[in-house]
């Protein structure tokens, strides 16, 4: 019932999409989408190769996401399809159980994602910490480039269980590399770093690399190894068939999948979060998370892998005048006439080719402006969660990464909040004179606790601590105002303050406080307590209640004892 209700939300931002639209705008979404084909083409090869399944699978999700994540999503200017930070996981995944694996983890993925659309739970993406998205997006990066080693170097070196690892290989210089391999590699590299960004715009350096280096492969007769035969379909031989899925191993793979299915919702809705930036319009994230629920829950049943949204396809597409989702359909309808016709020449591309694209887009995906600000500014608990995410993310399995950065999320933000301050601020006479009110009592007697930040299980014991030791006769007036949160371990520091100053005969007063923070004294009966004569807006209301109430004291006991016959004279 829930996906249901989404469709009037679909319709509605297809209306608001298309709204005058004509054929000047067609032609805009058929430029920018021919663009996009062609950026998209190297990096949907690369990626399939990158995340142990085949360039054909790549190219397959690269279609597929286009057409069925491009026509369901939540913006009309999102491209995705096979991303690097995605065959990230898939890699590990498929060397552990295969490619069903990584199919069946995939499935399972955009059923979760679905779910988060359907509940709308693409908000939770802005609890991560920017520094633990960079830590993760560089470590990634890192990944990525290891993982391309072997084509780099052209050789083969024995598989491992993480990068680390698989990096101390290279150490044992047991390899001989493959000369040829090693130039076009350099080839590809070179053409994309110096390519120039005018030029890039309109043919990218890495589909300019991608045919020389093929060429140079073919005309040289160079002993490399090649993708291979390319499918001249989308519905390839090798795909997920449920007789196909290791049911043996589904308990093993819910983790990898929840891996997965957090990965391409906090890729995709950061992808939308940026293009929005650049668009002024804001994509929908629940229903944009929906489609991607969609997308990977069919595209494993094609032999494609896992799919989100690519930023710098994204960001092509955007800057190539595209308007609505039409860019996203012609860019996949051109992928698809390049795998109907192009077939025989992509058979052709030299592995070493496709690893120097990947290795240079492992260098771009890093987000250097960010890592510079947090180190330029020195805020040590960013650089210490882009610094912990990065080495968990290369040295542990990607599950944990993720774990651990969630975890750190957690921490970083208790530790932001964790800080009180306790200032004692005793009543100035001449300051309530110059405000109007003359003081009927010992202003001595009166005292302002000013409690500023959150009052919760980790400053309670710095709130009891500087409480402690106060003036054996005075009232307490306690100004909540900058108090935003009270957990029940703070109610219980107030309510033992509240305790032994009644044992004192010495009054409490509290001022200053919000909605949430009444309401949550008011459930713990501390409001009732009190009572509301208790209770006041600000801080100079209080001290004036406080005041009267002495007075009042004052009075009555001189007049008792004024009234109080003289020891030894007898009643009347």
């Amino acid at each position: 019932m829930h996906v249901l209700r989404a469709l009037p939300n679909l319709f509605q931002i297809w209306r608001d999409e298309f709204r005058g639209y004509n054929g000047q705008l067609f032609r805009r979404d058929l430029l920018a989408g021919i663009t996009v084909a062609a950026v998209a083409l190297p990096l949907a090869l690369a990626f399939g190769v990158a995340s142990g399944a085949t360039a054909a699978a790549g190219l397959v999700t690269a279609i597929l996401a286009g057409f069925i994540i491009g026509g369901l999503g939540g913006a009309g200017y999102q491209i995705s399809g096979p991303t690097g930070a995605m065959s990230a996981v898939l890699i590990v995944l498929a060397s552990r159980y295969g490619i069903e694996g990584v199919w069946t983890a995939g499935v399972i993925a955009g059923g979760l994602i679905l779910l988060m659309g359907v509940f709308n739970l693409g908000q939770i993406v802005n609890f991560i910490p920017s520094a633990v998205i960079a830590g993760f997006t560089s470590g990634i990066a890192v990944i990525i480039f290891i993982g391309q080693l072997d084509n780099l170097l052209g050789v083969t070196t024995e598989a491992a269980e993480n990068a680390l690892v698989k990096l101390t290989h290279y150490f044992r210089f047991d390899y001989t590399p493959n000369i040829a391999a090693v130039g076009l590699s350099a080839l590809v590299i070179l053409l994309m770093v110096f390519w120039p960004k005018r030029l890039n715009a309109r043919f990218p350096g890495s589909l300019l690399g991608l045919i020389v280096a093929t060429a140079a492969a073919l005309l040289l007769h160079l002993d490399i190894p090649v993708i291979g035969a390319v499918p001249q379909t989308i519905l390839l031989d090798q795909r997920l068939l449920p007789a196909h899925i290791p049911w043996q191993h589904i308990g093993d793979l819910i983790m990898p999948a929840l891996s997965i299915a957090a990965l391409g919702s906090i890729e995709s809705l950061l992808c939308g979060t940026v293009a929005g930036r650049m668009t002024g319009t804001k994509m929908v994230s629940g229903q944009e998370l929906i489609a991607q629920g969609v997308g990977n829950i069919i595209i494993p049943f094609f032999g494609g892998v896992p799919a989100t949204a690519a930023i710098a396809r994204t960001s092509v597409a955007i800057k190539s005048g595209g308007k609505t989702r039409v860019m996203s359909l012609v860019h996949s309808a051109a992928l698809l006439l390049a795998a109907l016709v192009l077939a025989p020449v992509i058979a052709h591309v030299p592995l070493a080719a496709l690893a120097g694209v990947l290795a240079v887009t492992a260098w771009r995906m890093n987000e250097w402006g960010e890592i510079r600000e947090i180190f330029r500014r020195r805020f040590k608990s960013a650089m210490f969660a882009f610094v912990s995410t990065l080495i968990a993310t290369v040295a542990l399995d990607l599950t944990q990464a993720i774990i651990l950065g969630i975890g750190l999320s957690a921490m970083i933000f208790v530790f932001q909040i964790s800080r009180i301050k306790v200032i004692f601020a005793p009543v100035s006479v001449e300051k309530m004179r110059a405000d109007g009110y003359e003081m009927q009592y010992d202003a001595n007697r009166i005292m302002v606790v000013y409690i500023m930040g959150p009052l919760f299980f980790g400053t309670a014991s710095t709130f009891n601590a500087a409480l402690e030791n106060l003036n054996g006769n005075q009232d307490i007036i306690l100004s909540l105002r900058t108090v935003p949160l009270l957990d029940t371990t703070g109610i219980s520091a107030i309510e033992n303050l509240i305790e032994r100053l009644e044992k004192e005969s010495r009054r409490i007063y509290l001022s200053g406080l919000t909605d949430p923070v009444r309401s949550y004294l008011e459930r713990a009966g501390v409001i009732q307590h009190l009572g509301e004569n208790r209770v006041f807006w600000s801080a100079y209301e209080a001290i004036m209640a406080a005041d009267h109430y002495r007075a009042n004291i004052k009075r009555h006991t001189e007049e008792y004892a004024r009234l109080k016959p003289a020891p030894g004279t007898g009643a009347a």
